[in-house]
């Protein structure tokens, strides 16, 4: 199967998200992925208690779900889980690694599901056939005699909380923390940014406060694409007369209006419902500035008249108050305007609407936290939250976003680099280990020893990071000299296609599956943004009789590379996830008290949230305001020649996971390779509509970086900003740019320069 030719088009997209463009849009992956009967029956009980909880996003599963409870997204993304496509041995026999390197991200999806244990054999540069015996007992043998501390266990975000469990366990039990997740990538800066100032690394919203606000600060975050499911609460929250306020520099159809599909009036002759009551276009990175913005007016009103602050909220449980509001104080309102690319007016308009507002919601994704200086972004917000109590009771609080179902979920239960976050005693205590106590590897801090050529063993636990991470281009280059390369995964992508001297295919189970053990199909368990837990059962027949869960493959690769140890009965765990949920319970009893008997509870149990009841586990004990150190939270300058570019998802995609050729909502289709500029800029550069130019990074690093071929489309944004999807740009995004705090990477403010040459 070549890659497909296919005709760009662009035109301007008049319809609200959902509705019958969704429908369609569903049916057109449905003829690609070609699932079988069951599917359907797979989609009726998605996200429903006793049911299939959704491999997408993280966002919350209600106790009360509707009759349809999944979105576009999610349906795309079982569809596709479930296609008839199969990619087995016969496959990689037409095929050599070589020639599938040419191939699109799309075009390797449609080549199907995994369905045998592959190595990788260098002499016919093809993936042969292998039995799983034979993959464990070597890789095994590698394993042993690799060097811990140059090993790396990456985990996607999408396993459940039973295989993640045991994916920390077996990396500390061989002696290492180089846990590197997704969550580095998107939303580390909230683990740490976020902790900071109020004690939590996770939000502080249930679901049900947003049947309770007045106003939604919505900053960052694209729900038409990234979390459909989220415009439900949205609609209701717009139709009660909650004031919606989206900040964001791309004007996005999913915070415009919405046809919800579940409605047959909106389906039929009935008007969709319009979000957002104030749309503020704020320039890339100008975050920090418009909050500051905001929160400066409503300083403003209280020295007018009084009462606008909460004062009891404030004396009794935040810290550093005075200090702050002397920082704002002396900003400068052009200086605001300047960096947010806001006027003075819009940002007092809406520092008005808050200081009326009873119960406000402050939602951000990854256009907030992806920038240097991402984490004082996410201060700035709380900053605004804190000065009316907005934390901590009903139709309040912070609310992140989540990408991957359960990239929460992986960190609670212990895949994280930092030891002082996982409870090493009870490890040592339950297990008879002695888990390493020095910090490990990130995905930054991995990327940089794939580079320096010290990181050796890759084990890679779903995911495409090759093509996630920044520099893709340097990394593509360093990635095949690794020692040892193992995936287990269920579709073939680029990062499979970059062999180590020895590498493997290890094909798994999705979701939607039976994961039969020892007679009994098993359940396992994710944990949404919300921090509520949910059991999830597949009732589909496996895609092959050769495939394994991610847990089995986990349990078997440890028992084949640690010592015999008594106490961890990999196999007996495997036989029955409710002993590993015994285990979780065990190792963490605050968040999973009676685990097993708690897990189908209809919209999830809640595992609690400090923050939430005002306990705020900080260092002053109090939450804390901040002065951030920079008002632009890209670091960068005023280069009249310099662009931001912001990386961005289509409408047929997750993460790196291209289901189509459309981005039906912006109104592109068929083309990936472009870039979205204002037609001003376009003006003043003396550039037309599908002209083709190159864009050249302009880090201070000294790397040459440069991406060909794009084609442009003009776009309503901001002067001096212009957007590309990604993964297609990541060759532009500098490794050297991240979050100061977090490590995660800076991919929506990439310095880049238009290269007409």
């Amino acid at each position: 199967m070549p890659p497909a030719d296919r005709d760009a088009q662009t035109s301007s997209y008049d319809g609200p998200v959902g509705g019958w463009g969704s429908a369609k849009g569903m049916a057109a992956i449905a003829r690609v992925a070609r699932p079988g009967p069951g599917a359907f029956e797979t989609l009726r009980r998605q996200n429903k208690p006793g049911g299939l909880m959704c491999s997408s996003c993280a966002w919350a599963k209600p106790p009360n779900p509707h009759v349809v409870e999944f979105c576009e997204n999610g349906a795309k993304a079982t569809l596709w889980d479930l296609t008839s496509a199969r990619c087995g041995p016969a496959f990689f026999r037409d095929h050599t690694v070589t020639e599938l390197a040419t191939w699109s991200e799309y075009d390797l999806e449609r080549a199907g599901r995994l369905t045998h244990p592959l190595r990788y054999d260098a002499a016919t540069d093809r993936y042969v056939e292998t039995t799983w015996d034979a993959a464990f007992t070597q890789i095994g043998r590698e394993l042993q005699a690799a060097d811990p501390k140059a090993t790396t266990f990456y985990a996607s975000g999408k396993a459940g909380l039973e295989a993640s469990f045991l994916y920390g366990l077996f990396a500390r039990a061989m002696g290492h923390n180089n846990l590197p997740d997704s969550s580095n990538m998107c939303h580390e800066t909230t683990s740490v940014g976020l902790k900071e100032v109020i004690g939590s690394p996770v939000g502080t919203c249930v679901l049900e406060d947003f049947d309770h606000c007045d106003m939604i600060l919505h900053v960052g975050q694209n729900p038409g694409t990234n979390s459909p499911r989220m415009l439900h609460p949205l609609q209701q929250a717009a139709k009660r007369g909650c004031c919606i306020v989206a900040i964001n520099p791309l004007r996005e159809k999913g915070l415009l209006e919405f046809a919800n599909p579940q409605s047959a009036w909106q389906m039929t002759v009935g008007a969709p419902t319009e979000i957002a009551d104030r749309y503020l276009q704020v320039r890339a990175g100008g975050d920090i500035a418009a909050l500051t913005g905001i929160a400066k007016h409503v300083l403003a009103l209280e020295k007018a008249g009084g009462g606008v602050l909460d004062h009891a909220f404030l004396d009794a449980h935040c810290h550093g108050l005075q200090d702050w509001m002397a920082w704002v104080d002396a900003t400068d309102w052009a200086d605001l305007e300047q960096v947010s690319g806001l006027t003075r007016a819009a940002m007092e308009g809406i520092g008005a609407i808050y200081a009326r507002s009873k119960a406000v919601i402050g939602v951000y994704g990854m256009g907030l936290t992806q920038h240097v200086h991402g984490s004082d972004a996410i201060a700035a917000l709380v900053n605004l939250l804190l000065l009316r109590g907005n934390i901590g009771r009903k139709g309040a609080g912070c609310s992140p976003v989540r990408g991957h179902s359960n990239v929460q979920g992986q960190r609670t239960v212990g895949i994280t680099e930092k030891p002082e976050l996982v409870p090493n005693d009870r490890l040592r205590d339950l297990f008879g280990i002695t888990p390493p106590m020095d910090e490990g590897w990130n995905t930054t801090v991995f990327v940089k020893a794939l580079l320096e050529g010290r990181a050796k063993v890759f084990l890679g636990l779903g995911g495409n990071l090759a093509r996630a991470v920044p520099d893709t281009d340097r990394v593509a280059e360093a990635w095949g000299r690794m020692d040892l390369t193992i995936h287990v995964a269920t579709r073939l992508n680029r990062t499979h296609l970059m062999p180590g001297r020895s590498s493997w295919l290890l094909p798994c189970l999705v979701r939607a599956e039976e994961d039969m053990q020892d007679g009994t199909n098993q359940q396992v368990t994710i944990e949404d943004s919300f921090s509520h837990i949910h059991g999830s059962i597949g009732k589909r027949g496996p895609a092959s009789p050769h495939l394994l869960s991610e847990t089995a493959i986990i349990a078997r690769l440890a028992e084949a590379t640690l010592p015999v140890n008594p106490r961890m009965p990999w196999d007996h765990w495997t036989r029955d996830y409710g002993r590993i949920r015994d285990l979780i319970e065990a190792v963490y009893p605050d968040d999973f008290r009676d685990f097993n008997a708690r897990m189908d509870q209809p919209g999830g149990f809640y595992r609690g949230n400090p923050a939430r009841d005002r306990d705020w586990q900080t260092d002053s004990g109090k939450a804390q305001f901040t002065a951030p150190a920079a008002l632009d939270a890209t670091g960068l300058g005023r280069d009249p020649g310099l662009y931001r570019l912001i990386t961005l998802r289509s409408n047929d995609q997750f993460n790196t996971t291209v289901y189509g050729m459309s981005d039906r909502l912006r109104g592109i289709e068929g083309d990936r390779m472009l870039v979205m500029m204002s037609p001003k800029d376009m003006a003043a550069e003396g550039l037309v509509a599908e002209q083709r130019i190159a864009l050249a990074g302009d880090a201070e690093d000294g790397i040459a970086r440069r991406v060909a071929g794009l084609r442009i489309i003009p776009y309503d944004l901001p002067r001096g900003c212009i957007a590309g999807y990604f993964p297609e740009l990541n060759p532009l995004s500098p490794l050297s740019r991240a979050d100061l705090a977090s490590d995660t990477p800076a991919t929506k403010g990439i310095p880049v320069r238009l290269d007409l040459a």
